[in-house]
């Protein structure tokens, strides 16, 4: 299995300022993860679990204050071989930036600049890593634009004159202008209607099946990951407690927070009450001792209080961090 993205004991989190002086929040808790190429990889867990926070870290030029980097590695694989990106100088890492890696942020007009038409965004982005006079870069703006289904006459258009699904697609065009080996969507879909989110999804798949690249997909969306996910993680207060294949995933999940997740989401023909996850997740200045799932977990044993699980293979494809699973 050849990767483009890993991780090693990534840990993060934020640093912030209260009436008490600073504290630290951590958010993403010792995370090893494995990517491989040209798939669409989905990570998934309720809000507040720490998966945009992981997005950012693995994204390095997106980790600014208050959001800190407390230990652990990222790799790319930009010429076939692994590099540490935390050991390389902020000018080569801004180069891989956008040019091996990208990054859809939530929100699209966190992107375009509200008093700029779209084609401003777009020219500045590629001046900043391809030189050519203004008419050649507007003119492969169009062109990669026009690829992707989407009009030029967009490119003169405000911000606020575009429907957020518009404006999505337009951010998903800026994250692949330069052609990345890998694109991280952090909730790409998120307060869209359901026609904009199949339009969304719908480019995402195409480009990845064009290009061969690999999407690693955040959203709390399970659907969202049954329809276009080939592999995922589940995450919970901050760490991976399954991956796997996502059809397996589906099929069987190993883990009861997973289990959960998927039992919530409504069947056609199907009047049964769903059940969503019993209580609420817990604080990250606050976790609890063990498995920090184990408060809403039904089939707690008193080692998931005291103790928390690895996350370990269980068969040849799938990971799970639960005693009920690996035992001791």
């Amino acid at each position: 299995m050849d990767l483009v993205l890993r991780s090693e004991n990534l840990k993060a989190g934020y640093v912030l300022q209260s009436p008490n002086g600073w504290r630290t929040v951590p958010a993403v808790n010792g995370i090893n993860l494995n990517v491989p190429g040209d798939e669409i990889y989905g990570i998934a867990g309720e809000s507040g679990s720490g998966k945009s926070t992981l997005l950012k870290a693995l994204f390095v030029t997106a980790v600014e204050p208050p959001l800190r980097i407390f230990g652990g590695k990222v790799y790319y694989y930009p010429w076939g071989q692994e590099v540490n990106i935390f050991a390389l100088p902020e000018s080569e890492k801004k180069r891989l930036a956008w040019q091996y890696i990208s990054y859809i942020p939530q929100g699209s007009m966190s992107i375009f600049n509200p008093i700029r038409r779209i084609k401003a965004t777009f020219l500045d982005f590629f001046r900043s890593h391809v030189e050519g006079r203004e008419d050649e870069l507007l003119k492969m703006t169009r062109e990669h634009i026009r690829t992707l289904g989407l009009g030029p006459e967009v490119l003169d258009a405000y911000p606020h004159q575009l429907s957020g699904g518009m404006r999505q697609r337009l951010a998903i065009a800026l994250a692949t202008l330069l052609k990345p080996k890998v694109i991280l969507a952090d909730e790409p879909t998120t307060a869209l209607d359901v026609v904009a989110q199949k339009a969304v999804i719908q480019l995402l798949k195409e480009i990845q099946k064009e290009s061969h690249n690999t999407v690693v997909l955040v959203t709390h969306d399970m659907g969202v990951h049954a329809n276009i996910t080939t592999r995922m993680a589940i995450m919970y207060a901050g760490r991976i407690v399954e991956e796997g294949p996502t059809q397996d995933i589906f099929k069987e999940p190993l883990h009861p927070y997973t289990k959960y997740l998927i039992d919530s989401l409504p069947r056609i023909g199907d009047k049964q009450v769903r059940e969503g996850v019993p209580g609420n997740p817990p604080s990250f200045l606050n976790l609890p001792a063990g498995c920090a799932f184990h408060p809403r977990c039904p089939y707690a044993l008193e080692l998931c209080k005291k103790e928390t699980p690895s996350l370990v293979s269980v068969g040849a494809e799938r990971k799970v961090a639960c005693w009920l699973r690996s035992g001791r």
